[in-house]
């Protein structure tokens, strides 16, 4: 298993590039944001996800620990193979991405190219149900904790479902319940944190 590749761009094609590493190319498949922003000869880190199968092998990158994350995630959509939650997690900010999931924005997955309207409900459906539970299983496992503790809890877990650190996970949470008032549904609270990271 490769979980990130460290080197120098070497070849950068359409929808993919080459890591070298001690005299090694890695062909690495990625959002074109990612590709358009480094030219040959520039260093480049990427968190990447190793595809194997009987009749193939593939890299796909990301900038972050949150987007391969939430690409993973993705992955475990009915029917959502790599490229295609490749060009999901390559379309805008992550968090942008996750909130327009929370808030059944269907729009914005449907202007993704490759993703039709079938395909997007599936998606919202199927997420939300995940980051629902495990903030459910959270608020059911500290339910001898203060509130707010339980609260904290609840947020944290729905953001480590879809892809957070926990680290990043709190902070978000603590951001969150300031901003959400005490009778605020966890639905509600889990929007208020996506947004305050899209604030970061």
């Amino acid at each position: 298993m490769i979980a990130s590749v460290e080197g120098r761009v070497g070849a950068v094609a359409f929808d993919s590039l080459v890591i070298e590493v001690g005299g090694i190319g890695y062909r690495v498949f990625a959002a074109p944001s990612v590709l358009a922003a480094v030219p040959p000869g520039s260093a480049l880190k990427l968190h990447t996800y190793h595809l194997v199968r009987e009749d193939q092998q593939a890299l796909f990158g990301f900038r972050t620990a949150e987007e391969l994350g939430f690409f993973n995630l993705l992955l475990t959509v009915t029917g959502v193979g790599p490229k295609v939650a490749l060009a999901i997690v390559g379309s805008r900010p992550t968090p942008d991405l996750q909130l327009a999931i929370m808030q059944q924005d269907h729009a914005v997955l449907v202007s993704i190219p490759g993703i039709g309207k079938r395909l997007a409900e599936r998606v919202i459906f199927e997420l939300k149900e995940k980051v629902t539970a495990a903030g459910v299983a959270a608020s059911t496992a500290a339910a001898g904790g203060s509130g707010r503790e339980t609260g904290e809890g609840e947020i944290v877990a729905a953001l480590q479902a879809l892809g957070y650190s926990p680290a990043e996970a709190r902070e978000a949470a603590r951001a969150a319940l300031a901003r959400a008032g005490v009778g605020a549904s966890l639905e509600e609270r889990v929007k208020a944190a996506l947004r305050s990271l899209l604030r970061e």
